[in-house]
């Protein structure tokens, strides 16, 4: 893989292939948005100049798009798709009648906004202010490996709107990221109209004072361009510790007389009668009539297989065995920090790089950070932007990992963790404060609906253990494995879960099995499932009903997604009464799994589901629990009443 940037300014011969480029390019725009009858072509045409020089100028190899060393390109304003497909066939990534043939078109690779299934495409994008978090976190995962490639971000002027690039701006700049270069297509202009009518603001001031170089530069002079790109690539700037980025002065739908400066051209195609005027206007040659049939006749061929290096490098340790009773989020920081301990010198271990947000005590990331100081970063209160960043890092052979509360981390940052799955990443979303368990906190902090948000993204697993031992083993077992897994905990401390000998029912060779659900007590009247903070009130449950004569079976349902479908149909055949018993919105947690596994097979049996059925107040656990209809005592009498004793 070449260097990027290697000469000190353009070549004649260099300049006068982007300058031809430029023209064969603005066409393409043209007939990509043409031919679907809808795209941008306005932030295309004027984000071009810039995609031209850095696609032939950074380290980037159309033949190798996947090398470990190639530059990463980030392209926060997804919209500008024909520009960035125009870009990627000019230099030989792809055939662009491909492009033509599919641009926006069902089953297409070639989406309205970019996506990693064209080679050349780092990151599905266009939800915008999404980019710099995702450029952030490429940064921070070669940073933490000591790669030497350059992250470059681009974003539109009206995406600055987004407060979630502020907290990715003052991460980047906090950790002196200099291997990360954002670039704006300042042409003044968003769908509404001017970006100062909009929404006024500073962006360069904006910038400055969170502690970057920021360059000025003209957007469609390829010299001006190079010359700044290459600057920021090679810390040639006034502060070299800080990252850099170009503020680039263009004008919307630059090429092309009749629409540039016009703000509605921003997401509006072209007429036919247009299109050959521009096609004019650039020296190109009008052939839409030919390329549509040629649409019409075929769907675009091209395939591409997206490159992730899956096999994790981790010593993963032996597992601990508690006897005592202890918080899971305490278990959790043992087991980073002994992670940590293993892996922080070990040759060829991958980082794991924990991202906190100013929770670090609260979820027990102290050890961790003491025993590897290069592999945490405090992301602060920020976490949209730190979301984002695992996500982005989890695909550059480090395992990252986001920890904060449950109510931040899953609700807040849904959007963020859904991007994260379209993008086939793998982050961990290891967080403590869930549910009722909360407490004192009160609604706005307790988590009740997690369980149904993380069943709507589809590649995401998720695990909740009921005690210490098992927290240990779900924690080792989710860094080891490349996929995207989130883990929930909640706060109190929570007694051992024994077997019926007194022994500790996850200690010494018990491992976790995702989808394989354990029975915790034995039982033939009626079932219960629960998980976390709520199997050991299920077995509380058992002794009083044992002492009453009836027979209450306790199964842990700690692997939520994937849920064990085996283990719901046996119950539901052997022993016929179910009850689900939870720390979760009634309506849509294991409930809902468990009613849905039944439905699903036609299998009938009698279900009653405990949960939460309305938020909580704030007060002690327990009590919040018993408000709700969910202490021991309480699944005793639904289960009588189910039995009808």
């Amino acid at each position: 893989m070449r260097q990027g940037f290697e000469t000190p300014s353009l070549s004649v011969d260099q300049s006068a292939h982007l300058a031809e480029l430029r023209r064969s390019a603005a066409a393409d725009i043209v007939r990509l948005v043409s031919l679907s009858a809808s795209g941008h072509p306005g932030g295309s045409l004027s984000s071009l100049d810039a995609l031209l020089v850095l696609y032939a100028s950074a380290a980037l190899d159309p033949a190798a798009p996947h090398h470990a060393d190639r530059d990463r390109l980030v392209v926060s304003h997804g919209h500008i798709s024909p520009g960035v497909y125009a870009t990627l066939a000019g230099f030989g990534y792809f055939d662009i009648r491909e492009a033509f043939r599919g641009f926006r078109r069902a089953g297409s690779v070639f989406g309205g906004h970019v996506e990693s299934v064209v080679p050349g495409v780092e990151w599905n994008t266009g939800n915008l202010g999404q980019g710099l978090s995702v450029g952030a976190g490429f940064a921070m995962a070669a940073r933490a490996r000591g790669a030497s490639f350059t992250t470059f971000v681009g974003m539109g002027d009206g995406e600055q709107q987004k407060g979630q690039i502020g907290e990715a701006r003052r991460f980047a700049a906090k950790y002196k990221l200099n291997n990360l270069v954002a670039f704006i297509d300042f042409n003044g202009l968003q769908i509404g109209g001017k970006i100062s009518d909009v929404m006024p603001q500073d962006i360069r001031a904006s910038w400055v004072a969170d502690g970057w170089n920021v360059l000025d530069v003209d957007g469609h002079d390829h010299a001006a361009l190079y010359a700044a790109f290459r600057a920021a690539v090679r810390h040639e700037t006034a502060n070299p510790d800080a990252p850099t980025l170009l503020l680039l002065k263009t004008v919307m739908g630059k090429g092309i007389s009749f629409i540039e400066n016009d703000h509605n051209y921003h997401g509006q195609a072209l007429t036919d009668e247009m299109a050959a005027r521009a096609f004019a206007e650039l020296g190109q040659t009008s052939n839409l009539a030919e390329l549509r049939a040629d649409r019409a006749a075929n769907r675009d061929s091209f395939h591409h297989h997206i490159v992730v290096d899956r096999d994790i490098n981790l010593d993963l340790g032996e597992p601990l065995t508690y006897t005592e009773s202890n918080d899971c989020r305490s278990a959790y920081g043992n087991a980073m920090t002994d992670l940590a301990k293993r892996n922080v010198d070990r040759p060829g271990s991958w980082p794991i790089v924990a991202v906190s947000a100013d929770l670090e005590g609260s979820v027990k990331l102290g050890g961790f950070r003491k025993a590897a100081p290069n592999w945490f970063f405090e992301g602060g209160i920020a976490e949209h932007s730190s979301a984002a960043m695992v996500g982005a890092a989890s695909k550059e052979r480090v395992v990252p990992v986001f920890s904060t509360f449950g109510m931040f981390a899953f609700a807040e940052t849904y959007n963020q963790n859904r991007l994260s799955d379209q993008n086939g990443a793998a982050p961990k979303i290891i967080v403590t404060h869930c549910g009722l368990d909360v407490g004192e906190d009160g609604p706005t902090h307790q988590c009740i609906d997690y369980v149904s948000l993380l069943r709507n993204l589809y590649g995401f697993e998720l695990f909740v253990p009921a005690d210490p031992n098992e927290t240990d083993r779900i924690v080792r077992h989710a860094i080891g494995r490349y996929a995207p897994i989130a883990v929930a905990m909640g706060r109190s401390k929570l007694p051992i879960l024994t077997d019926e000998t007194g022994a500790p029912l996850y200690g010494g060779s018990a491992t976790f099995e995702p989808g394989r659900w354990t029975t915790v007590r034995n039982g033939t009247d009626a079932v219960v499932f629960a998980y976390g903070s709520m199997v050991y009130r299920a077995v509380a449950a058992h002794d009083l009903l044992r002492a009453k004569g009836i027979s209450l079976k306790v199964v842990n349902a700690s692997s939520l997604k994937p849920h064990d479908e085996a283990a719901i149909l046996d119950a539901a055949r052997s022993i016929g009464t179910l009850l689900t018993y939870e720390d979760q919105c009634v309506h849509t947690g294991l409930g809902a799994i468990v009613a849905a596994t039944l439905g699903d097979n036609g299998i009938a049996a009698r279900l009653r589901r405990l949960g939460v059925k309305q938020y909580g107040t704030s007060g002690k656990p327990d009590d919040l629990y018993a408000e709700q209809g969910l202490s021991p005592a309480d699944l005793v009498r639904n289960v009588e009443e189910l039995l009808g004793k």
